[in-house]
This record gives C-alpha cells, sequence and structure tokens, in this order.
C-alpha cells in the first residue's frame, strides 16, 4: 500500500508540476517567440503530448504487466518519469538553444506520459490484488490519492518558491527546483518497490494465462464495449480536474489573483480532495463502485454549471470555495474508479483492460481540456460559456451511460456484496482464489 500510494504521489506530482508550469512559466521561456496567447495554447499543448502518449503506455506495459507481472514493470515506469524530470530541470531555454528548447520539452513530456500510462493502473492492480476482498475499492482509492497529494505537495512547494523568490528568480531557475527535488524521491521509491512481492491474484492467474495467449489487440476485439463505457463513465472526474487544476491556474492569475494566491488555493482544494478519496474508498466497498462514480459526477456537474461565474466575482474565500467544490466532489467519484475498472476485466487481460480504459478517458477528456478551455475562451473574446457547455454535456453523457451500468465481478470472478453483506466478501473471495481463476 505504501509502495503503491508513494510511487502514485511521486509519478503525478512531476505531472502536476509540469501542469502549472505549462501554465504559467514555459509560455514565456520556450514559447516566447510567439504572440502571448498562441504562447499559452502551444504550452498546453505540449502538456496534452503527455497524454496522448499515456495510451501508448498503457498498451505497452499493460501488455507486458499482464504477461511478466505488475511488479518489474512498476519498477520501469518509477525509473522512466524520475529521468524525464530530471532532463525539464536542466533544460535550457528557447533564447539558449533555439527551437531543440521546445523539441526536447515535448520529448520529455512524451517520456513521462508514457511512463504514466502504465504506472497508474499498474499501482492500483498491485494494490488492490495484494487486499482484503472486501476492502479493494478503498485500497485501489488510496492510488487515487496520488493525484490531489501530490498536487497539494507541488503548489504548496510552487507558492513558497514564487512568494520568497523575484519574479525574475522564479522564471529564471525557482520553477527548476521541483523537477529536481523529484529524483531523490525516485531513489527511495526504486528501494520500495524492490521490496514489494508479485500478487496473489497474478501468480495464481498464471496458470489461465499458460492456455490464454492475451493482447491488446485481443483485448480491444473483446471487450471494446466495456472499455468504451468505461471511458465515458470516468469522463466528469478528468474533465473537471484538468480544467479546474491546469486551465483554472490560468484563468485565475487573469482574473485579479496573484500567482501565489492562485497556488494557495489550488493546494487547499486537492488537500481537502485527500479526505475526499478517503471516504469515497470506503463508500465504494460499502455501496458499490459504480454509485460512488456517479455521485461523484453529479457533483461536478453543479460544479461546471457556476464554476466561472463564481470565480469571476474575484473573491478569494468563494472561490477557494468553488474550486474546492469541483475538486472534492470530483476525487469522491474517483474513489470508485480502480475497483470498477480493475473488476470489469479477467485477470489475464486486467492491466491492459484497465489501462486502455484509463488512458483512453485522459487522452480523449484530459488532455485537451486545458487547450480547448483557453481555445474557445480566446475565440469568444474572454467569454467562457462555450468551454461550460461542453463541460456540461460531456457530464451529463457520463452519467446517462453509468445509469446504464453495473458493478462487475470480483476479482476473483464471484459475485459482488454491497451493503451489509460487505463484510461477508471476503470469505467468500478466499476459495475462490484457491480454486482457480474461472473468468
Amino acid at each position: 500500500m505504501v509502495s503503491g500510494t508513494f510511487g502514485s504521489a511521486l509519478e503525478w506530482f512531476d505531472f502536476a508540476v509540469y501542469g502549472a508550469m505549462s501554465a504559467t512559466v514555459f509560455p514565456a521561456l520556450f514559447f516566447n517567440e510567439m504572440d502571448p496567447a498562441i504562447g499559452l495554447l502551444a504550452s498546453f499543448a505540449t502538456f496534452g503530448v503527455g497524454f496522448f502518449a499515456r495510451p501508448l503506455g498503457g498498451i505497452v506495459f499493460g501488455h507486458l504487466g499482464d504477461r511478466i507481472g505488475r511488479r518489474k514493470v512498476l519498477l520501469t515506469t518509477f525509473i522512466s518519469m524520475g529521468a524525464g524530470s530530471l532532463v525539464i530541470g536542466l533544460l535550457p531555454p528557447y533564447s539558449a538553444i533555439g527551437f531543440v528548447a521546445p523539441l526536447l520539452l515535448v520529448l520529455m513530456r512524451f517520456i513521462q506520459g508514457f511512463a504514466l500510462g502504465g504506472e497508474a493502473t499498474g499501482a492500483q492492480l498491485m494494490t488492490m490484488e495484494h487486499a482484503p476482498a472486501d476492502r479493494r475499492a478503498f485500497y485501489g482509492a488510496l492510488m487515487a490519492m496520488g493525484s490531489p497529494i501530490s498536487q497539494v505537495a507541488a503548489n504548496a512547494l510552487l507558492a513558497l518558491l514564487s512568494g520568497v523568490l523575484s519574479e525574475e528568480a522564479f522564471t529564471s531557475w525557482g520553477w527548476r527546483l521541483p523537477f529536481l527535488l523529484s529524483i531523490l524521491l525516485v531513489a527511495v521509491g526504486i528501494y520500495m518497490r524492490l521490496k514489494v512481492e508479485e500478487t496473489p491474484v497474478f501468480r495464481e492467474g498464471m496458470r489461465e494465462l499458460a492456455e490464454k495467449t492475451t493482447n491488446p489487440a485481443v483485448v480491444l476485439r473483446t471487450h471494446w464495449v466495456t472499455i468504451a463505457r468505461l471511458i465515458l463513465a470516468f469522463s466528469p472526474i478528468v474533465i473537471t480536474f484538468y480544467v479546474v487544476s491546469v486551465f483554472g491556474l490560468s484563468y485565475l492569475t487573469q482574473h485579479g489573483f496573484t500567482r501565489s494566491q492562485t497556488f494557495t488555493i489550488i493546494m487547499i482544494s486537492n488537500f481537502l480532495s485527500v479526505i475526499a478519496i478517503w471516504w469515497g474508498g470506503r463508500m465504494a466497498d460499502l455501496h458499490g463502485r459504480r454509485k460512488i462514480l456517479m455521485i461523484g459526477s453529479i457533483g461536478t456537474l453543479v460544479a461546471a454549471l457556476v464554476f466561472f461565474s463564481v470565480v469571476d466575482l474575484g473573491s478569494f474565500p468563494l472561490t477557494l470555495g468553488m474550486v474546492s467544490f469541483a475538486l472534492v466532489t470530483a476525487q469522491f467519484g474517483n474513489a470508485g474508479q480502480g475497483a470498477l475498472f480493475a473488476e470489469a476485466f479477467p485477470t489475464h487481460m486486467r492491466y491492459t483492460g484497465s489501462a486502455l480504459a484509463l488512458t483512453g478517458a485522459n487522452l480523449i477528456f484530459a488532455a485537451p481540456a486545458p487547450f480547448l478551455a483557453s481555445w474557445l475562451t480566446s475565440l469568444s473574446g474572454g467569454s467562457t460559456f462555450a468551454i461550460t457547455v461542453f463541460w456540461v454535456a460531456v457530464i451529463a453523457a457520463a452519467i446517462i451511460n453509468m445509469l446504464l451500468m453495473g458493478d462487475g465481478k470480483t476479482l476473483e470472478g464471484g459475485e459482488h456484496r454491497f451493503g451489509r453483506y460487505a463484510d461477508a466478501a471476503e470469505a467468500d473471495a478466499e476459495p475462490a482464489l484457491k480454486g482457480a481463476v474461472r473468468r
């Protein structure tokens, strides 16, 4: 549990720092030859490159994780992410090496996304397949904590740096520190992951795998409907998170909030989100994964309708409350994602199928979100009506989709027992695991 949460937090820390820098510093450092509005769009486009790399990483690492095990793959993704962050922290600006600077930035962003495509799903599976049967959603939710924890850590550090450093110092070298400091955490994470054993569910499933050769094409052909429905079901969470946490950084600084205030708002909101994930994970074990995702999605729908109107008031307390509500409801729903995705696939397809669904949702709905929000706002002369309509439409479609879905089976292939029967689930799962993975 500690290994998975620590690794997830580190991976998302690098992503969070990059997202914050793409909204604030990178346009001036790597795209300074462009018009400011175009530079911001170009910066958000490089942010999206990581998401386009994630499905590829999900396919490659997912296939390897289903064939050789979760543990070896997670060690590889961890090292790759750390290496990409180190290079970004040392990268000279456009003024020093010209077009090579943004080119290397895009390449490192691709490596980050490629690694995270395998990490995000693998950490969840590694933890859930070790966890007691009646607490799997909770332990899977702990992996989701990596995202808000990283946002808290990243924005706390950025708020501190922007508060104590001058604008010139922060733009020159201060922004590099978070990327460089993350390499120290990589060393600790590698040590931890070397000590973790392969999961018992995967070891048991190896007998089935010996008889069934699986590749990503087979998973897509046999489970494409499931993958598509999971992608849409998760869309309210990812689009809300990235509109608020990435585009919101730029939007707040353009509407009267200082950089330090903006980082503080995002930091506090994500801290509250950690509590929401913990609570949501417990509720998902008691009441079902889909139901928790649905409740969170309804909350994001309310947030989408009023978010920009509240921020435009320019009030720090009201904006803090609005951002907190949006991220807390999104992360509460996020708590049900890990178990819902994992339980939709048999063991020998689980890593690949879950990774395709998770990275697909991020590719389609998260990657374009900051770019699309910035483009639509710029196109409409500063109006946020168009992005609000799109945001609301996606969430509404996802809620309708979830109303027609159900929770899957347990990881061993048995029927779920939620509510007052939840405590019996672990006892029922044990003989199923000892027998074989029958799905």
